[in-house]
């Protein structure tokens, strides 16, 4: 059968092109999605700061959360922290009697922001924040110093090298830096460099140690040399005994890194789940596109499969046969794909950075495991496809395997229709539920996501129906568009079957397009929306880098000012309720000031009273309510950004969280939990008479270079998040797109070359080639028509309940180009599918086409 399915491949290559492209493309995403999965897992950089240390001992960067699964077992899932987790100086006393220990060295940092002799801000390296260290930390790395001497005074700060040639300064030259107060003036005294000469990942800056006290610094970790003998691995296990503490974590090796570079295990935590994300999406569309393909292949191929049936061939023998053309076609498309794979891994990671969701000098970790396992899903996929699509083809038996060949099968099995059925009622159930249930954003959101996927497989199902219906719809319009629409609505009537083959991609491309990109347009205008209502200040004060906390209180002394408040951003972690099992959830926090709360920032509160907010108690939004199963008056047990516990009181909930965050509260506790205790900005209402604060302001802000005025929130910057992941929503919708291309043209193709003898006939028997090129037009009209129209209808009720969710109306936003960008690049595909074979067929001569083998 090997050598058989091999014959079949080579003489019926273009058969298989449609099923090879297929999975080529998903061989490739998935080998991409690996490499990207396996990146996020294993996210690291070279240490630098912690290079000379044996061992780096850090807070533990991530929370454990003990949750309930649906059956009441207990199972633990940790989150990572977003904020650096600081540890107690007194660690170190118990670090010096540990066996093996000689020296322990405390790192501690301070986010500052750099302005040049200029007044012009400067930013670390790749844009990330700069921190100042102290001068004893130094020891820890491979910097050296190469120009001028160590901080001697309170008044001296060192440089690395490449940030000093970004700010223009040398030795001797003064800078100012910002802490938590207006800019002081350092002067440059001395520059430090990697021993190798390379820039540093991350820009360094150091302070004398006094100096850095006076800053008020986190401590980060301590580094750790160990005696003359003693190795690194034995050194950790002997400190992590010693220390017996599940907040702390030691690291040697590679993981140095880890501990030095937050950002990339922060990010790499991100990129796992959109890998995840991506990889399952292609692979599902993949499992329809490959479903659709193969059906189609050996459906055209049901002479031959009679024929081998009727001289004694088994299905057993059969089954092996196509098993082995989809083996080998799969294998040779997963060893095409893996180096396209490669050059798509790169592709994304620098979509990815160029959106904020990874640093740019994120590092991929290449294995060729990542690929071989592409490879293998590719090869099973395959062979589940073609198996599953001959099922009905090898259960004939062979008296009726010619008669079967023949003509089209007069409709569905009784298994297929109860299926399709049953599919339908729980699709219907799905909608209803989420129509009673409209309070509850992640139960809606989730009903919305299984809503649509039981619809297209219903759909596929039920797709001669569904063709059947559409013909009786659109033939009677086709009947009055004379002799071409005659033909076009006889052969519809007749070729159920085909048409519905042609159909089922288009409803496919068009719903599953649609659902997504139109979710992410609706949340985007409700986020839009609330930000603009819910923003009552007159000015807001903002920074790239942040603003300084006092800031806002040297605004609110101002005599027109009502009243101010830093906005605090951060995360926080908890534990969710989805569909009855418990789930480690982060979610956006923002801090203010109660006394600001209201007259510069309205988060619409739908119970409780916002003006309650302590350092005690906290207010959630709506979606939080649902998903952390909390009203006014319950007491939610949260983490904060940097693992601290947080037990306080929900005194309001409130319908603005998209616009703003999750969880509100109060200013000063949040920002004592952040890594680089800045605002993302002051919201300032000024009094009924206001003359003279614009100036007031703009002179404030001159104090602090890189401070600027505006006249509200820039909603870009404040849903920069949400539209990164609705540009990785957009590129899996690129992908269904590109899916659905293979599927469509493959199909209408090898459907329409197919009718080569029909073509023959019709023009022998005196039918004009233009009134051939007419017919196939109007069919076309038909699959796009009842296609688009389909898709749109089963999109229409996952979209509903999201707009529910997300605004409390039916209504979705629906882009008018964005309807037509889906709905036409799907007619292109169908229209060009078609016509082109066909015009390729038309210049055959019709006594050498009727003549044709099969």
């Amino acid at each position: 059968m090997f050598t058989l399915a091999l014959q079949t491949l080579k003489a019926r290559k273009g058969g298989f092109v449609g099923t090879f492209v297929a999975l080529l493309l998903g061989a490739a995403v998935l080998g991409a999605c690996g490499v990207l999965l396996e990146s996020g897992i294993r996210a690291g950089s070279s240490a630098e700061r912690y290079a000379a240390a044996d061992a780096i001992v850090t807070g533990r960067q991530e929370v454990e959360l003990t949750l309930k699964d649906l059956d009441g077992s207990t199972l633990h899932e940790s989150q990572p922290l977003p904020e650096r987790v600081p540890l107690e100086s007194s660690l170190a006393e118990r670090l010096d009697r540990v066996d093996g220990v000689r020296t322990v060295i405390e790192d501690a940092a301070v986010t500052v922001r750099l302005a040049d002799a200029h007044g012009r801000p400067v930013s670390g390296r790749h844009g990330s924040a700069l921190q100042a260290h102290n001068w004893a930390g130094l020891r820890l790395g491979d910097f050296r110093l190469t120009q001028g001497h160590a901080p001697r005074t309170a008044d001296d700060v060192v440089l690395d090298s490449d940030l000093a040639a970004r700010a223009g300064v040398r030795p001797g030259d003064r800078v100012r830096l910002m802490t938590t107060s207006v800019p002081r003036t350092y002067t440059v005294a001395g520059l430090v460099a990697l021993k190798d000469g390379r820039a540093p990942r991350q820009s360094v800056l150091f302070l004398s140690d006094a100096a850095l006290r006076q800053l008020g610094p986190a401590v980060q970790a301590f580094g750790v040399l160990a005696d003359p003998g003693t190795s690194p691995g034995p050194l950790a296990h002997a400190i992590g005994s010693a220390l017996d503490d599940d907040h702390l974590s030691v690291h040697t090796g590679d993981g140095r890194g880890r501990a030095e570079f937050l950002d990339v295990v922060v990010s790499g935590s991100n990129l796992v789940v959109l890998a995840v994300a991506i990889g399952g999406n292609v692979l599902l569309i993949a499992v329809f596109v490959l479903y659709a393909t193969t059906a189609l292949s050996v459906r055209h191929r049901r002479r031959e499969i009679a024929l081998l049936r009727a001289i004694g061939t088994t299905p057993g023998q059969i089954r092996r046969m196509l098993a082995s053309e989809a083996a080998v076609t799969a294998l040779v498309a997963g060893a095409l794909g893996s180096p396209l794979g490669l050059l798509l891994v790169y592709w994304l990671r620098d979509r990815f950075a160029g959106h904020g969701i990874v640093p740019p000098d994120f590092p991929l970790a290449l294995s060729p495991l990542p690929f071989l396992a592409a490879i293998l899903v590719t090869v099973l996929t395959a062979l589940a496809a073609v198996l599953i699509s001959a099922l009905r083809a090898t259960r004939i038996r062979p008296t009726e395997a010619l008669g079967e060949a023949a003509v089209e099968p007069p409709g569905l099995g009784r298994g297929r229709r109860i299926t399709g059925w049953v599919l339908v009622a729980l699709a219907a159930g799905s909608f209803s539920t989420g129509l009673a249930q409209h309070a509850d954003f992640f139960t809606l959101v989730s009903l919305a996501n299984s809503l649509v996927l039981l619809l297209v497989i219903a759909t596929a199902v039920l797709g001669p129906l569904l063709s059947r219906a559409a013909v009786r719809l659109l033939a009677p319009l086709l009947d009055r568009t004379g002799v071409t629409g005659y033909l076009a609505a006889a052969n519809t009537r007749a070729n159920v079957g085909r048409l519905a083959g042609a159909i089922t991609p288009l409803v496919l491309a068009v719903s599953f397009a649609s659902t997504v990109v139109f979710t992410q347009t609706t949340a985007l205008r409700e986020s839009s929306d609330q930000v603009r209502a819910g923003l009552v200040a007159d000015h807001v004060l903002t920074a790239p880098g942040g603003v300084s906390p006092d800031l806002a209180a040297k605004v609110r002394d101002l005599k027109q000012v009502e009243s101010a408040t830093g906005l605090v951003k951060s995360k926080v972690v908890g534990a969710g309720q989805l569909l009855g099992a418990q789930e480690a959830v982060s979610l956006g926090a923002q801090g203010v000031d109660p006394g600001a709360l209201g007259t510069t920032l309205d988060l619409h509160a739908r119970d409780g009273d916002l003006a309650r907010l302590s350092p005690r108690t906290l207010a959630i939004s709506t979606t939080a309510a649902s998903w952390l199963g909390l009203g006014v008056g319950d007491t939610a047990r949260l983490h904060l950004g940097d693992g601290t516990p947080f037990q306080g009181k929900v005194i309001a909930v409130y319908t603005r969280g998209f616009g703003f965050a999750d969880i509100t509260l109060d200013h000063d506790l949040l920002l004592a939990h952040t890594t680089q205790r800045t605002d993302a900005s002051v919201l300032v209402r000024s009094t009924g008479h206001a003359d003279g604060l614009t100036r007031a302001l703009s002179g404030l802000a001159a104090a602090y270079p890189g401070t600027v005025l505006r006249d509200g929130l820039a909603v870009d910057d404040q849903l920069a998040e949400q539209r990164a992941n609705a540009w990785v929503n957009y590129l899996v919708v690129g992908l269904i797109i590109a899916y659905t291309a293979i599927t469509v043209v493959n199909t209408l193709a090898m459907a329409t070359a197919a009718r080569r003898r029909e073509f023959a006939l019709l023009r022998l028997s005196g039918t004009a080639r233009r009134q051939v090129v007419g017919m196939m037009r109007k069919e076309s009209a038909v699959v796009v028509l009842a296609g688009v129209g389909l898709g749109t209808v089963l999109a229409a009720f996952p979209l509903t309940l999201v707009a529910i969710g997300l605004g409390g109306t039916p209504w979705p936003a629906v882009p008018g180009l964005g309807y037509l960008a889906i709905a036409g690049a799907t007619a292109v595909l169908a229209v060009a599918g078609t016509m082109v074979p066909t015009r390729l067929l038309l210049r055959i001569r019709p006594v050498e086409a009727i003549g044709a083998r099969e």
